[in-house]
C-alpha cells in the first residue's frame, strides 16, 4: 500500500472538545502537542478559531473553543516541526478576527462548511489565502449531498485558491465503496487540488475508510489520539503513526501520552463505538439522537431506539386527550 504520501492531521482538541466542551488543561495540550512532534504528525488542530459574539456560551466552554492568539503564544511558546491547525464554520467566524499568519502561530485554516455554502467558505478561504495560510475546504455530511449540487460546486472550488478540499463523512455512515466511488469523483473534477478525508467510527470503519482514501492518493488523513471526537469518535491517530508505510512516524510518543492522559479522560468521558451510533449511522443519520439516548436512563434499549429511529411517526408522542 503506498502511502509515504499522506500526511497527519490529528484532531484531538478540536473535535475532542465536542465530547468534553473543550476541557482540556493547558498540560494536555502541551504534552499532546510534544507527542505529536515526537512522533512525526504533519499537524494538529488545536481547536476552533470561531468568534465569540458569535456564538452564545463562550464563557461556558474550554479556550480551545475560541482560540485567542495571544494565549496561544503562551501555550505554545516554541514551535516544533508540527504545524498548527484550527477549524471556522460558515457564520461563526469574524474574518476581523483572523489575524495574517505572519503574526499568528497557526499555519493552516480549515473552513467547514454544507454544500449549500460552499460560495461563503470559498469567500473566506481566499480571504485566508491572502493572509498567507494554508487552506482547506471541508464539506460536511457528503453521504447526503445530490450529485447535482456537488457538481456545481466542483466548478467553483476548481476555480478557487483552496490547497486541500476534505471528503467528510459527518454521519459515520460510509464504507470503503463509497470513499473509492468519492475520492475518485473529486480526484476527476479537482484535479489541481490535493484532497484530505475525516471520518467516523459509527460502524468502526473509521480506520479502514481512510486506509482506502489513502491507497487513493489522498494526502491529508484526520485522526485523534485514542479516537477521541464527537459520539463513535474518529481514525485513531496511533493506528495511522503505526500503520501508514512512512519511515518518518514513530509510534511510542503518543503510547506515553496515552497512559498519561487518555486512560484517565476515557474514565471521565465516553466516545467511541457504541450500539446507538451504530444505528443512527447505518440509518446515514446525524448521531445527536444516539447522544440523547446515551445520556438517558433508556441508554441500553438499543432494539426500542431502532424502531423508534426507523419509524418517523415513533418520534412524536402524542398525549391522549383529557
Amino acid at each position: 500500500m503506498k502511502t509515504n504520501h499522506c500526511k497527519i492531521v490529528d484532531c484531538t482538541i478540536r473535535d475532542g472538545g465536542l465530547v468534553n466542551n473543550w476541557d482540556f488543561s493547558v498540560e494536555f495540550v502541551q504534552d499532546l502537542y510534544a507527542a505529536l512532534n515526537e512522533a512525526g504528525v504533519d499537524y494538529m488542530e488545536i481547536g476552533y478559531k470561531n468568534s465569540p459574539k458569535l456564538l452564545s456560551g463562550a464563557d461556558e466552554t474550554g479556550p480551545w473553543r475560541f482560540l485567542n492568539d495571544d494565549f496561544l503564544r503562551k501555550v505554545i511558546p516554541q514551535k516544533g516541526q508540527t504545524k498548527l491547525s484550527a477549524l471556522v464554520d460558515i457564520g461563526r467566524v469574524d474574518e476581523n478576527d483572523i489575524l495574517p499568519r505572519s503574526e499568528s502561530l497557526l499555519d493552516l485554516i480549515r473552513v467547514a462548511c454544507y454544500i449549500k455554502d460552499v460560495d461563503k467558505a470559498l469567500e473566506l478561504i481566499q480571504t485566508f489565502h491572502d493572509r498567507g495560510y494554508e487552506t482547506t475546504l471541508n464539506i460536511m455530511a457528503l453521504s447526503n449531498v445530490m450529485e447535482n449540487d456537488l457538481n456545481e460546486a466542483f466548478l467553483m472550488i476548481k476555480e478557487s485558491p483552496v490547497d486541500v478540499v476534505y471528503i467528510v463523512d459527518s454521519y459515520g455512515s460510509m464504507d470503503h465503496n463509497d470513499f473509492y466511488f468519492l475520492v475518485t469523483k473529486f480526484q476527476e473534477h479537482l484535479p489541481n487540488k490535493s484532497l484530505g478525508v475525516h471520518t467516523h467510527n459509527n460502524m468502526q470503519l473509521a480506520f479502514s475508510n481512510t486506509l482506502v482514501a489513502a491507497e487513493r492518493g489522498v494526502e491529508l488523513l484526520d485522526s485523534s489520539v485514542y479516537g477521541m471526537g464527537r459520539g463513535a469518535g474518529n481514525c485513531p491517530t496511533e493506528a495511522l503513526l503505526t500503520h501508514l508505510k512512512n519511515s518518518k512516524y514513530h509510534l511510542r510518543p503518543t503510547l506515553r501520552f496515552l497512559e498519561k492522559h487518555m486512560i484517565p479522560m476515557r474514565e471521565q468521558w465516553e466516545w467511541g463505538y457504541l450500539v446507538p451510533y451504530l444505528i443512527t449511522g447505518t440509518l446515514d443519520e446525524h448521531p445527536r439522537s444516539a447522544m440523547a439516548l446515551l445520556a438517558s436512563p433508556e441508554r441500553n434499549k438499543f432494539t426500542e431506539f431502532y424502531d423508534r429511529m426507523m419509524t418517523p411517526e415513533g418520534n412524536f408522542v402524542q398525549k391522549k386527550p383529557e
